[in-house]
């Protein structure tokens, strides 16, 4: 089954590459490897998830408190835009031979520590997609603060074809 047709099935539909939001490129390519930048949760171009995940409620926006499930959905999020990053760099997420690793940074509290239960929203998902393909290496850590706010940043290492 192509990765299209899965992701079809899964019913996802990969939106337009999102474009940097600084001085940087969205993709990296060296030899069989891309480095994809960092993925926040972007989607129809606005933040879904904002706000530290274990905080305590506030008014300002630094100060939302965000559930580990939605920022497990927001992880997920992030991944679906880095594969549309992958999928804008090499024209087909067939060519992937592998998801190397992934870096999952979550915006917290010093004692915040279920930083693996937010990553698995993206881990899954990849497995989920592209079978033992998507396993994957990862560090899941902490931050007191993402771009723009986002409660979770992913990036990805990937081999292609």
């Amino acid at each position: 089954m192509s990765i299209d047709s899965k992701l079809a099935e899964l019913g996802i539909t990969l939106p337009e590459a999102p474009k940097p939001v600084a001085s940087y490129v969205p993709c990296v390519r060296t030899g069989n490897l891309l480095f994809v930048a960092g993925q926040i949760p972007m989607s129809k171009g606005a933040l879904t998830t904002v706000g530290r995940v274990g905080s305590s409620s506030g008014t300002d926006a630094s100060e939302r408190r965000v559930s580990v499930d939605a920022a497990q959905l927001a992880a997920r999020q992030c991944a679906i835009n880095a594969l549309a990053v992958i999928k804008a760099e090499i024209g087909s997420l067939d060519r992937v031979v592998r998801i190397v690793k992934l870096g999952v940074f979550v915006a917290c509290d010093p004692d915040f520590a279920a930083h693996p239960q937010v990553a698995n929203g993206a881990s899954d998902l990849l497995i989920s997609i592209f079978g033992d393909k998507g396993r994957h290496a990862r560090a899941a850590v902490g931050a007191p603060s993402l771009p723009l706010n986002a409660s979770v940043e992913v990036d990805m290492i990937v081999e292609v074809a």
